[in-house]
């Protein structure tokens, strides 16, 4: 059989295995609550893998390794940022947040939550934060398709434009159907197989080496990549290259990604889903382990790439950003039914965090939106239509931004990072642990963080990264806006030492919610 066949059979069982897990799910999905949430049960691997896989995307085995692979070690500072930002964002985000949601009348998105939190009668709160969910998550959602457009241009030499509705319709299949369950279960499995990629992949291409002590050495003293197409960086293995005022702005721009973890919808919505509290520690040891795995796993391909396709002759698909290096690696090392199930790896990762963003638009659109407009609550078996509705829609019009991208896939995604990290990051760790936040300091740093990191990107992006200024610019408006308004109230008050009283007591004693909540009371 040829390579194409091979490549073939691994990515239809990949893609039936997906299919079979969202029927599983549609089984178990009975309310809206279920749909979107998962009833809160979800068990602390399955929430550290889901939360992980939807966060790491297409770009941890595409856009990053090109980013190395082209720039040099200056953008592991990145990296090191967001491993940090995670260990933070279970930290301290996770357990205080599934008590919290549950505490406010048991808030099922973000912007709901957030409204119940500070009793924002006038509802504009959760209208822009849903407004903010929506239009950041479209480039998010675009961001996926090109990298599932652009995987199938690496892996068939296929169309760009077939490969990216390929795999838009099969993510819209099982989200359509299972909703949070199957975006959960098979973000796990997917987890699992970027794992196992990324941990074979970099050993065997380091294995195939004359050489392999060259990888530390060779990008910054020769011209690499297939017949020399980039030049030889002095500064490639520079981790602290700030000889200038603009090497420190990278380096500051770069380690404030981590920043933004606390702001990521589809990231933090799984620390509402657990069962308890208390499982966000184990959650946490699970998770931190799968990403350190994963970014040295990334790190090592753009390293060996250096290398490997010098020395082999082979050709990079992607001869502008690099970002196939990882799946044109894997083509040359395996025979094809490995290698295709290797590759398939990149495509659990594009899907499982295409896949959560399109549940999170969804439950934005119609939680937050359409129940906000609505007079009366609809039934449960129309909430669960009108969000799979939304589910297509909104795959359409991200797949028409994907036609023809105008970005790659890094910086697709580090437009929406920053958006999010920027208008919520700040606002989720005062709504947690600041009892005098009040809705008139949310509402305004959440738009003035939205709005300056995209003016900052649009405009002076090449300064620094628009993290720093809109993370910045939200924490002072929300904090002197607040201050200068009226206190919240004395329930508002008495709920927030609830949650803070029952956090503390699940995490300390071990507890499930309702054993905290009892002692609570």
């Amino acid at each position: 059989m040829s390579e194409q066949t091979w490549f073939v059979i691994a990515i239809i069982a990949y893609l039936m295995a997906m299919l079979a897990i969202g029927y599983w799910s549609y089984t178990k999905t009975s309310e809206y609550d279920d749909y979107v949430l998962g009833g809160r049960g979800l068990p602390p691997f399955v929430a550290a893998l889901s939360a992980g896989a939807s966060d790491l995307s297409g770009w941890v085995l595409m856009g990053l390794p090109g980013a190395l692979f082209l720039s040099g070690l200056s953008e592991l500072w990145i990296v090191f940022g967001l491993f940090a930002g995670a260990i933070a964002n279970w930290q301290w985000v996770a357990p205080r947040l599934r008590a919290y949601s549950e505490i406010a009348e048991n808030s099922i998105t973000i912007p709901s939550f957030f409204e119940n939190r500070l009793r924002d009668k006038s509802r504009l709160l959760r209208m822009v934060s849903a407004a903010i969910i929506i239009f950041f998550f479209t480039f998010y959602v675009s961001s996926g398709m090109v990298a599932g457009g652009r995987y199938f241009e690496s892996t068939f030499d296929g169309d760009y434009l077939v490969g990216l509705l390929i795999v838009a319709a099969v993510t819209v299949a099982y989200t359509f159907v299972g909703g949070f369950l199957a975006v959960s279960y098979t973000d796990m499995v997917q987890g699992l197989m970027m794992f196992s990629a990324l941990i074979i992949v970099p050993i065997m291409a380091l294995l195939a080496l004359d050489q392999p002590s060259d990888i530390f050495s060779f990008a910054a003293n020769n011209d690499y990549g297939t017949n020399g197409v980039v030049e030889a960086n002095p500064d490639f293995f520079n981790l602290f290259n700030v000889a200038s005022a603009a090497g420190i702005a990278t380096i500051i721009g770069n380690a404030a990604w981590g920043l933004g973890y606390f702001g990521q919808p589809h990231i933090i919505v799984r620390f509402m889903a657990l069962k308890s509290p208390a499982d966000a520690k184990a959650s946490r040891n699970y998770g931190v382990f799968w990403l350190a795995i994963c970014y040295a796993g990334a790190t090592f391909v753009a390293l060996i790439a250096t290398v490997f396709f010098t020395q082999t002759g082979h050709s990079i698909t992607d001869q502008d950003a690099f970002e196939t290096v990882f799946l044109d690696m894997a083509r040359v090392m395996f025979h094809p039914l490995p290698a295709g199930l290797v590759l398939t790896a990149v495509l659990a990762a594009i899907m499982s965090t295409m896949s959560s963003q399109l549940l999170i638009l969804s439950s934005s659109l119609i939680e937050d939106i359409y129940m906000g407009l609505a007079k009366k609550r609809p039934s449960q078996f129309v909430l669960i239509n009108l969000s799979r509705t939304a589910v297509v829609v909104i795959a359409i019009i991200g797949a028409l931004l994907a036609v023809n991208p105008s970005d790659t896939i890094l910086g697709l995604v580090g437009f929406a990072w920053a958006g999010f990290g920027s208008a919520f990051g700040p606002l989720v760790l005062f709504a947690l642990y600041w009892k005098r936040l009040n809705a008139p300091g949310a509402i305004a740093g959440m738009i003035t963080g939205a709005v300056v990191s995209i003016v900052w990107g649009i405009w002076f992006g090449g300064i620094i990264y628009e993290m720093v200024p809109g993370f910045i610019a939200s924490t002072v408006a929300l904090v002197l806006v607040t201050l200068a308004t009226k206190a919240p109230s004395e329930e508002i008050q008495q709920e927030f030492d609830k949650a803070a009283k029952l956090d503390n007591l699940a995490d300390a004693g071990g507890l499930d919610f309702d054993q905290a909540a009892s002692k609570v009371k």
